[in-house]
């Protein structure tokens, strides 16, 4: 048994096993509402909304004061109320605008619906919380019995976006994979896959191509990725090496971190490409900080990260706080984490110290146990469709897509689905990305009956105003192809579930320009 697989296992168990019985939940935010104020209270930002008065509400108020305060003072913000009234002068190279000192890195994101880049400060403390996050997680591993001391001295790939920032008048931009990539600790660095040269190139599918040649040379016992990508990588280094699966390449591959989109569409496609199971870990990294992740074996969600420089309220997700578009209304209920609910469905705000105040970072989540602080994301407050009442979410699609798969013994990699008119009514447009053999005509009655069974809403508005339903079965090379077209190619990057507005027409387009070449 490897002398150094068995000692950091072993301290792995240690450090579990002495771990101080943590705070709850509601005093873990407390405790980091109140370093957030404390650290931004001579901000512009916290000078305008009254910074010194939360501190000393938090400090010395009663148990609800400050949140009573914090949400009488400070307005919700989404990105662009945030960017154009704080973070442009940030982006300009202005100091103390809404976190101290001058911020040197920007992630830059679109998410999966807007055209234009997002640009999110990635502060100092910000990219040290994430680094501690990691790190919290690799402790978790400790609790899971099937993996063996060994495992602590292979590789870990990590598929993500450039290391070679864009320098930009004072500041640096790209993918956070990529900034975070090119922070991470030299104790790490013997271990992390594809190493410093292969991590600075831009081209996505170059790459690729550089780690499938390198592929065979390492030892990997880790990988960590985005699925749809990881899956690809895979498929390619297993025809270059004309191998049944990824095992032949890489023995000892037992876990695989995951995020950005919910893994179970493709765990039937990436199960095949396997010689035996591996551990699968949830997380979930937005470009605006580590926000949850999955702690122990067989958990049902993810635990959200409380006490490491991160503040969670939560909108209720219903039509009193959202429009039909997913725009938040003017005066929403908002809550702390003592006041949600389990199974109930929630739009996020954060709070954080690269600089947001009551962000609406456009994702819901559910809880599924609200004493440990789990949650499971079920989408995004603009990628759900209710053209009459239906309330289709993202979790629900993912649910109805699983489901058939298994039903049909087959892999579905990619889909979308588009909200249209109908006459006077409306309809689902369903567009499946599979390599497989399978009847449209089956698909669409099988994800429809699917989805009645999931959502009593859908189902109502079945038989009234959602009139039709179609299914569109195209190669999973057109969605792939669809995303290298509008520069969307690389780690962070992920299809849109649901296609709305402009979106819709210019994938129509693609579609038509695609079809003519044939």
């Amino acid at each position: 048994m490897a002398l150094l697989g068995s000692l950091l296992k072993n301290g792995i168990r240690l450090t579990n096993a002495v771990r101080l019985r943590k705070a709850s939940p509601v005093r873990q935010q407390r405790k980091a509402f109140r370093k957030l104020i404390q650290k931004a209270q001579f901000t512009d930002f916290g000078t305008t909304y009254r910074f010194n008065d939360l501190l000393r509400a938090v400090e010395f108020g009663t148990e609800q004061e400050y949140y009573e305060k914090y949400k009488e003072f400070v307005p919700i913000h989404d990105y662009n109320k945030m960017f154009e009234g704080w973070w442009k002068r940030t982006l300009a190279n202005e100091r103390n605008v809404t976190w101290p000192g001058r911020v040197k890195y920007f992630a830059l994101s679109s998410g999966t619906s807007e055209a234009a880049s997002k640009y999110i400060p990635v502060t100092k403390a910000m990219y040290k919380a994430i680094q501690r996050t990691g790190v919290r997680q690799i402790l978790t591993l400790g609790k899971y019995q099937n993996l063996p001391p060994t495992l602590y001295e292979k590789g870990c790939l990590m598929l993500g976006g450039s290391t070679d920032l864009n320098a930009r008048e004072g500041h640096y931009e790209g993918d956070l994979s990529g900034i975070t990539a090119s922070k991470i600790p030299l104790w790490f660095e013997r271990f992390y896959k594809p190493g410093r040269d292969i991590a600075q190139e831009k081209d996505w599918a170059l790459k690729l191509d550089e780690i499938t040649e390198q592929a065979a040379s390492w030892d990997i016992g880790y990988v960590v990725g985005v699925p749809a990508w990881i899956q690809l990588l895979m498929e390619k280094i297993i025809a270059r090496y004309n191998v049944k699966t990824i095992h032949d390449i890489w023995p000892n591959l037992m876990v695989f971190c995951h995020g950005g989109v919910s893994f179970e569409p493709y765990r039937a496609g990436f199960e095949k490409l396997l010689a035996h199971p591996i551990t699968y870990i949830e997380t979930y990294l937005a470009s605006e900080g580590f926000i949850a992740y999955q702690t122990h074996p067989n958990a049902e969600g993810m635990q959200l990260v409380l006490n490491n420089g991160l503040f969670f309220e939560f909108i209720p997700f219903n039509d009193r706080n959202f429009s039909p578009d997913g725009e938040v209304t003017e005066s929403p209920e908002t809550l702390m984490i003592d006041n949600v609910e389990e199974g109930k469905e929630y739009a996020l705000l954060l709070s954080t110290c690269s600089g947001a105040w009551r962000y609406l970072i456009g994702d819901t989540i559910r809880f599924v146990d609200k004493k440990r602080a789990e949650i499971v994301i079920t989408g995004r407050t603009k990628h759900f469709l209710s053209l009459c009442g239906e309330h289709l979410s993202v979790d629900n699609m993912n649910k109805a897509i699983e489901l058939v798969s298994d039903e049909l013994g087959i892999s579905i990699r990619e889909f979308t689905v588009a909200g249209v008119s109908h006459d006077t009514l409306f309809a689902h447009n369903w567009y499946i990305g599979t390599d497989d053999k399978v009847d449209a005509k089956d698909l669409r009655n099988r994800i429809d009956a699917k989805l009645k069974e999931l959502n009593d809403d859908y189902a109502v508005e079945r038989r009234h105003a959602l009139k039709e339903i179609t299914v569109t079965v195209l190669p999973v090379k057109t969605f792939y192809d669809w995303m290298k077209s509008r520069g969307k190619m690389g780690g962070q990057n992920k299809f849109p579930r649901v296609l709305k507005k402009g979106l819709i027409l210019e994938w129509n387009n693609f579609l038509k320009s695609e079809s003519a070449k044939e």
